[in-house]
């Protein structure tokens, strides 16, 4: 569950491990992947599509639909592509577009989705958390007020809460399905308040996840975001989702342990970013267990490394498991 980057790298290196046929669950642990999106962007082609044409954003599930393609060639390569910054189609990316359009012929965003997972022949499911059009409001330390994830993600002001607007909607019910099936639910990385919590606050998501029988996993960031999570340790994010849930609703917590170098740490400096802290004694004094590997991936900008990252979770939370 979640959105953003974080979301589509953990996919990308989950599906190397989903059975797609019947002689390869001996050897390959995952026989269902379903990803669940948040849907409260507005900035970019996804805003601008979701205000001309009364869709949902489509820019996350787009990323997720890539991430989980058979192959990312001719054709993830034409979904991602975004046109020149000039013309009509400027800025917007040819997968967002094709989203729009199928909804427009089949008048259902979610049916749109499952039609473009059939064409890029993704190994999992994907389900925006709702179907409803939401909005994302923040309310912040000083008590202003801000409407958008766009305003929000820019804000410098601490973050008191986030709520969706309208407050009460119904998340689709092949979301609570996919959470009554779970045996392993993930949360993480990614946005804490814009795109994890989202994804929380319809009720029904959570009340289903507080009853869920499954290992449920918080994957926590490895930077924190200027304005959004200035000084955050990776309890602070775990307290931040618990006071918008309940507590105890996660089991495990997995944390990066390899540090990011001099020069990195630098740039992500300058932009007001620092890595999270790692806080497990507090952790453990909440209830958590944590497993630590070396889970960063530098390059111009610091990532989770997929495959690293989608070993230790199958070997930590499904192999294990079945071996005990």
């Amino acid at each position: 569950m979640g959105g953003g980057t974080g979301l589509s790298t953990l996919l990308r290196g989950l599906k190397e491990y989903v059975a797609r046929r019947k002689e390869e669950r001996s050897r390959l642990p995952i026989s269902d992947l379903a990803a669940v999106v948040t849907v409260t962007d507005d900035g970019g082609s996804s805003g601008l599509l979701r205000r001309e044409y009364s869709v949902l954003p489509p820019g996350d599930i787009r990323n997720c639909i890539v991430a989980l393609s058979k192959d990312e060639t001719l054709l993830s390569q034409l979904f991602q592509y975004r046109f020149a910054k000039r013309g009509a189609l400027r800025g917007h990316s040819f997968g967002n577009i094709f989203l729009t359009a199928l909804t427009q012929v089949t008048g259902d965003f979610p049916e749109a989705v499952r039609l473009s997972g059939q064409v890029l022949a993704i190994r999992g499911r994907i389900f925006p958390s709702t179907e409803s059009n939401v909005t994302l409001e923040a309310v912040l330390e000083n008590g202003n007020i801000i409407r958008g994830e766009t305003k929000i993600s820019r804000s410098r002001s601490r973050i008191r809460r986030v709520r969706l607007v309208p407050r009460r909607v119904k998340p689709l019910p092949e979301v609570l399905e996919a959470i009554r099936e779970a045996d392993l639910i993930l949360i993480g990385p990614g946005s804490l308040y814009t795109s994890l919590i989202p994804n929380l606050l319809l009720s029904q998501v959570k009340e289903a996840l507080v009853r869920s029988r499954a290992t449920r996993v918080y994957i926590a960031n490895l930077m924190t975001q200027p304005g959004e999570t200035d000084g955050y340790s990776v309890a602070d994010h775990v307290r931040a989702i618990y006071a918008h849930t309940q507590d105890g609703l996660f089991d495990w917590v997995v944390l990066n342990r390899r540090p990011v170098t001099p020069g990195a740490l630098h740039r992500y400096r300058a932009k007001g970013a620092e890595p999270v802290g790692k806080s497990q004694k507090e952790l453990a004094r909440m209830g958590l267990g944590c497993v630590t590997g070396d889970l960063l991936q530098e390059g111009k900008v610091v990532r989770h490394d997929q495959r690293r990252l989608a070993r230790l979770v199958l070997d930590e939370f499904v192999r294990r498991s079945r071996q005990n």
